[in-house]
């Protein structure tokens, strides 16, 4: 019997990850079809995410203070890349998100309850939460997942404990850092029995409704979505790295964009976008920053989200835009999405207060969230995708440029040798 065991074990390590999740997903379709009063399946995904959620907070403070307290200060240039490719990818996503809006103007059915959650009044409120959550509680900011705090007080943290932590301090924080993502690559191994539970969840609790009732509106946020993830982020990298960018687009959709999907959190897919970066062979003390401050400021759908659902609030209540409001909403949107959580439906809460930019009255708003939630079991996956996979994708990007500028080779799948 153990022996049989060893064997199913070692089959089941030994298949891709990718397979394995795409038979999950196929068996989760399936018995979200067949059976979707087996509610045991949906707590594989309820424990798959939660476990992702409960590590995410830790791994990252432990990564970012680790990294900064042993690193030799290889942020540089890189660094500052990376976060213009965040911006400007997040910016032109909304841009795109207007000239969509524009070509294929929605209106919707406002006869939804409003929902309840409290919503930021304007964008002074946006960068006020940002601040003060910054300066959070740190311990509170790791159990809340509050990435920002966590950010903020593993910078401190790591910038201090470099000029007077011991050698062997340096080596035991790089241990425990070692550890615990040692820890998620075991969770990580999982994941196919979490999606196959998620995709349950999915299939039985919501069926093709969402598709009938809000199609249009949907398949708009989606191709914007689509449209920034194979064409503006390719273009950017392109710019950057003056190589055929797909490749990696291709794999970072692949490998990270899947994973998000389903879990609807950038958050908790951080863990997934830190094992990728390994596979692409990026500087961990570069990408243990990156890849958390793009988790939090790399809102690609969040923009687009905003943008889309707000045009459609105006066009419902007879609202003229011009292009110069529609150009200025897409810097709101944008400087918005990087204050969106990075949790399911985060940006949702966002669209009021970008609804109070054309005097679109707050009940009217909190209708548009209402119904950004009941389409929010695709367009917030396709979103989270977006986001996350672009997450990594541009880590890699301002990474391989580095490369480039000191004549080293390319990854083999990039065209290097």
């Amino acid at each position: 019997m153990a022996s049989n065991l060893k064997k199913i074990v070692s089959l089941y390590n030994s298949t891709s990850l990718i397979a394995r999740i795409i038979v999950g997903l196929i068996i989760g379709l399936v018995l979200g079809l067949v059976c979707p009063g087996a509610q045991w399946v949906a707590l594989l995904g309820d424990l798959f995410v939660g476990a992702l959620k409960a590590i995410a907070p830790v791994l990252v403070f432990a990564l970012v203070s680790s990294a900064l307290v042993q690193g030799q200060e290889k942020l540089d240039n890189r660094f500052a890349l990376v976060l213009a490719l965040y911006l400007v990818s997040t910016l032109l996503a909304a841009v795109v998100a207007v000239i969509g809006s524009f070509m294929f103007p929605q209106t919707l059915v406002l006869n939804v309850a409003a929902a309840d959650q409290a919503a930021p009044s304007g964008i002074g409120e946006v960068l006020r939460n940002l601040l003060l959550n910054m300066v959070a509680n740190p311990l509170s900011s790791i159990i809340e997942g509050k990435y920002i705090g966590i950010l903020f007080w593993a910078v401190c943290f790591g910038l201090v404990m470099k000029n007077i932590a011991a050698e062997t301090t340096k080596r035991f924080m790089g241990d425990v850092a070692d550890g615990i993502s040692a820890l998620v690559r075991h969770i990580i191994n999982l994941a196919p029995f979490g999606i196959m539970g998620l995709v349950f969840t999915n299939v039985s609790g919501n069926g093709l409704a969402i598709f009938t009732d809000y199609g249009k509106l949907l398949v708009l946020l989606v191709g914007c979505m689509l449209a920034v993830a194979l064409i503006v982020d390719p273009l950017i990298a392109f710019i950057v790295l003056r190589r055929n960018p797909y490749p990696l687009v291709l794999r970072c959709l692949r490998q990270s964009g899947i994973t998000a999907f389903f879990t609807r959190s950038s958050a908790a897919n951080i863990p997934v976008n830190m094992e990728l970066c390994e596979e692409l062979g990026l500087d961990k003390e570069m990408y243990s920053v990156s890849i958390p401050l793009g988790a939090t400021i790399n809102m690609d759908g969040a923009a687009i989200t905003i943008s889309v659902m707000t045009l459609a609030a105006a066009n419902t209540v007879g609202i003229h835009v011009d292009i110069p409001s529609a150009l200025l909403l897409s810097f709101l949107s944008a400087l918005a999405a990087c204050g969106a959580s990075g949790v399911a439906g985060g940006s949702l809460l966002l669209i009021p207060m970008a609804c109070s930019m054309f005097g679109i009255s707050s009940d009217v708003a909190m209708q548009v969230v209402a119904i950004g939630f009941i389409i929010g079991v695709v367009q917030d996956s396709v979103e989270t995708a977006l986001n996350s996979s672009g997450d990594v994708m541009f880590a890699a990007t301002a990474e391989y440029s580095q490369w480039l500028k000191e004549g080293k080779e390319l990854p083999e799948f990039m065209g290097g040798k």
